[in-house]
């Protein structure tokens, strides 16, 4: 199998890559679907409003994670590191999705419980899912 680099090694663009990004963003949006459901909302039949919450949120862990080369193979070496890694780019995410959430362009705003939620709960999903990945990818 080839694998490339784009970066500085930041991003390696393998399957294996591609399959951990697909699992991140279903992470995300299961955080923002269930969340969505335990207001009353339900996100099948408001689709609009589910991707308004959770394009923030993705925009905020796509950059941090490219930035962090949470997508580079060194960054799964160990559940360890991926655990620790993936929750301080968690925190940063967050930040930048309520930092986006407080502009005109997003629906909500820079709420501090809804930033405590979104850490603590999206952050849990996303930690177990990365770990689990690296688990799998390590045998």
């Amino acid at each position: 199998m080839s694998v490339s680099t784009v970066g500085s090694s930041r991003v390696e663009l393998s399957s294996r890559t591609a399959a951990l990004a697909l699992g991140d963003v279903l992470a995300i949006l299961v955080f923002v679907v269930a969340g969505e459901y335990s207001h009353g909302i339900d996100p099948f039949v408001n689709v609009g409003r589910v991707g308004g919450t959770v394009a923030p949120f993705l925009i905020g862990w796509g950059l941090v994670a490219i930035i962090g080369g949470f997508y580079a193979s060194r960054s799964r070496l160990s559940p360890g590191r991926t655990l620790a890694a993936t929750f301080v780019g968690w925190v940063l995410a967050v930040v930048v999705a309520q930092l986006l959430r407080a502009t005109e362009v997003f629906h909500g705003d820079a709420a501090l419980t809804f930033a405590l939620v979104s850490t603590f709960v999206g952050g849990t999903l996303l930690c177990l899912w990365r770990v689990v990945a690296t688990f799998i990818v390590s045998r």
